[in-house]
Order: C-alpha cells, then structure tokens, then sequence
C-alpha cells in the first residue's frame, strides 16, 4: 500500500477541502456521519456543512495527507493543516462505511 493511499470516500473529502467545495464535502459523509475536532462534534449535513465553513473550506484550508495506515474500515494519518483558524500537524482518524464517511475524528494532541 503507498504511504499516502486512501480509501475514496477518504481522499473524497480532502479533495473537497482542497477544492472548497463544501457541497462535496458534505457529500463525503453518511447522512448520519460527523466530524470530531477535540472533542467537539458536528453530526449530520447541516453539522458537517457548519465545521466546513466555520473550520476548514470557509477558513481557506489546505489539507496534505503526510502518512496513512488503514485497519478494516478505520484510516489513521497525519496530515498538515494551513488555514485562517489554524496552521500545523495533526493526526486524523476516518472510518469508512461503504462508499461515504462515517465520521472523521480530529483527537486532541495532548
């Protein structure tokens, strides 16, 4: 497996982020899926569209996959991070269900 391979609906919304397009980003998700940043969560289209544009595509952000390991329907990586909220190095947890997101976990650093 390459160092940067991930699963499509994975890569699908990196490629939203780095496209701006929150329309696809929502669409990376299941209808129940949610994004977790710290512990902060934001379920379904309308919580998912809301971090996109408070956190990431409304915030001009840039998303570069460093390293990805997968285990089943969880995706573990790195990933670099340069928007107006904020700029570094995070881990990122995705777990798959079938061809959408289930959800896309950012765990605190510390």
């Amino acid at each position: 497996m390459s160092e940067h391979f991930l699963p499509t609906p994975a890569q699908a919304m990196v490629d939203a982020i780095n496209a701006a397009d929150t329309e696809a980003f929502v669409a990376a998700f299941s209808a129940d899926g949610y994004v977790s940043d710290w512990g902060t969560v934001k379920a379904g289209p309308d919580g998912i569209r809301s971090w996109a544009e408070t956190d990431a595509i409304g915030a001009g952000a840039r998303m570069t996959v460093l390293r990805a390991t997968s285990d089943g329907g969880t995706t573990r990586i790195r990933f670099a991070w340069t928007s107006s909220v904020f700029t570094g190095e995070s881990d990122g947890i995705f777990v798959i269900d079938g061809d959408t997101l289930a959800s896309f976990t950012i765990p605190p650093s510390h």
